[in-house]
């Protein structure tokens, strides 16, 4: 029985599989132009699955000698670039030797040459003795690095001219990030990667996409077809919600409703089982995941995102380079406008940047939960109120994302509280300076079924030079509770001008209305 796969290239045997070839239509063209070209995407997208295939299908069809190969084990190397290129032609080797006919592997020497030539001087014996033109996917290519990286896009820049007699016809470089970029890696500045040099011969930059829906429905109808277990009609619009395609997401939400929590065939899988996957896969917080909050630190993930979470992200140059670099994480959606890839991601990104303040709550959930089952959410706010008065100024302070800190503590106290056994779904991006959450807690109804309280909460900042955003609030919030059908709400306003009172001072509660009538308990901090 085939498997949903999160680890390593799909295999057709193996794994459920979403047709690779489709997924990059444009590699074909630009192989018969004879193009050298970039395919990028984030990790674990299914680079790797759609090249090798496209590799062997162009390789059986007679006409090239088409191979996809890793640099990978180039990494160690750092800047002894003999080390590196050795590495890349040990790789290309190998993979030869498994993929290609004996009448099509590389000469059983390369040939001897300068410290900066051992790639040129090999590609292009191996070009002369191949009875068909060569086409190269270099996988993992960023994961060479300085003078290494370097020294290969200099060695394949000066080989361009000599396809496809005496060097590959075809080239393309696979990795996380745009030809853009490279520049930084090897060695360029940073702040100025508006060339692609050293790689200026690239046709074009090809990303490959996350799944749409239909291939969402048509990997999970996989498992329908051979096993018998069926997806409802809302845990297949909840897995595209959750997901917006990113496949690995795909993959292991439903490989752990599964095999993880164990809803074996024929049972139906159910919104509630993606939710509990959901859940399971950001707590374990599984490699996929680890990596993405890993980048949170660096300074041009930070210039983007802090302002995606306060809603004060503004357009413009400066921006662009940064974005784009977030963007080839997978970070952020690949279109416009800017704002966080999925549901699951902003759930990982806010408890990453939290969790120092959430590992040192001493609180005890049940405290919070009413007799009915219900969340007393005015108790809990009422808490957070007091330890806001003691801790706030520090913790205010000492966060990684200062812009976003008081909404980031109240929201490690929430989580530390409804984690028990509720869920929090985030909002934020755009321009509207605001953080929305719904709170969604399960309680017993009276009739013994299971229900589930929802309460919606509006964070804002009130900050220097600006206005008391108190009458914008209740605007948003007012929209926020109509699209949820509520009708009371919470609105958190932090005040961070220079001119606020202390913070024992300042932080109170207040009732108010929105203009269409609905009630908001205002909390001031």
């Amino acid at each position: 029985m085939r498997r949903f796969n999160t680890a390593g290239p799909c295999d057709a045997i193996r794994h459920y599989l979403v047709p690779p070839e489709p997924r990059l239509p444009e590699a074909r063209g630009l192989v018969a132009q004879g193009a050298y070209f970039v395919v990028h995407a984030p990790r674990q997208t299914g680079k790797t699955t759609t090249l090798w295939a496209l590799a062997r299908a162009l390789c059986a069809e007679g006409s090239t000698a088409a191979l996809h190969f890793s640099c990978e084990t180039g990494e160690s190397a750092g800047d002894d670039l003999v080390m590196a290129q050795g590495a890349v032609l040990d790789s290309i080797r190998r993979q030869a030797e498994i993929d290609l006919p004996p009448e099509l592997r590389p000469p059983a020497r390369w040939p001897d040459a300068s410290p900066a030539q051992l790639l040129s001087a090999a590609l292009t014996s191996w070009a002369r003795s191949c009875p068909r033109p060569l086409v190269l996917f270099f996988d993992e290519i960023d994961a060479l690095r300085g003078e290494s990286l370097r020294a290969v896009l200099r060695q394949l820049r000066a080989g361009y001219q000599s396809r496809p007699a005496a060097f590959p016809a075809a080239v393309a470089l696979c990795g996380l990030r745009d030809v853009r970029d490279y520049k930084a890696a090897s060695g360029g500045d940073p702040s100025r990667l508006g060339t692609s040099s050293p790689f200026n011969i690239k046709l074009k930059s090809v990303r490959l996409g996350d799944f749409t829906a239909t291939d969402l429905r048509a990997l999970y109808g996989q498992h329908t077809a051979e096993t018998g277990q069926p997806f409802t009609e809302e845990a297949l619009a909840r897995a595209w919600e959750l997901t917006q395609g990113q496949p690995w997401l795909v993959n292991a939400l439903a490989r752990e409703v599964v095999e993880e929590i164990g809803v074996a065939p024929p049972a139906t899988i159910k919104a509630e089982h993606l939710e509990e996957a959901k859940e399971r896969l950001i707590l374990a917080r599984q490699t996929h995941l680890d990596s993405l909050a890993a980048r949170l630190m660096e300074p041009r993930v930070r210039r983007i995102l802090e302002p995606i979470m306060a809603g004060t992200l503004q357009g413009g140059d400066a921006y662009d380079d940064d974005a784009q670099y977030v963007r080839d994480l997978g970070l952020v959606a690949p279109d416009r406008p800017l704002r966080v890839a999925n549901p699951i991601y902003r759930e990982v990104i806010a408890r990453v940047l939290s969790v120092a303040v959430e590992d040192n709550l001493d609180l005890e959930p049940q405290r919070f939960v009413l007799g009915d089952g219900q969340l007393d959410l005015r108790l809990l706010l009422e808490e957070f109120a007091a330890f806001w008065r003691e801790h706030g100024e520090v913790l205010g302070q000492g966060l990684p994302y200062h812009e976003v800190a008081p909404q980031l503590v109240l929201m490690a106290f929430l989580q530390r509280v409804v984690n028990g056994g509720g869920y929090i779904d985030r909002e934020y991006g755009g321009v509207g300076g605001r953080i929305d959450l719904l709170v969604r807690w399960p309680f017993r109804a009276a009739g013994g079924g299971r229900e589930w309280q929802r309460e919606a909460l509006e964070l804002k900042v009130w900050a220097a030079g600006k206005p008391d955003p108190l009458g914008r609030g209740l605007e948003q919030l007012e929209a926020y509770l109509e699209r949820l059908g509520l009708g009371h709400g919470v609105l958190v306003i932090f005040d961070r001008r220079p001119e606020a009172g202390p913070i024992e001072g300042r932080t109170h509660f207040a009732e108010a209305r929105t203009a269409g009538g609905r009630e908001v308990t205002v909390l001031r901090a």
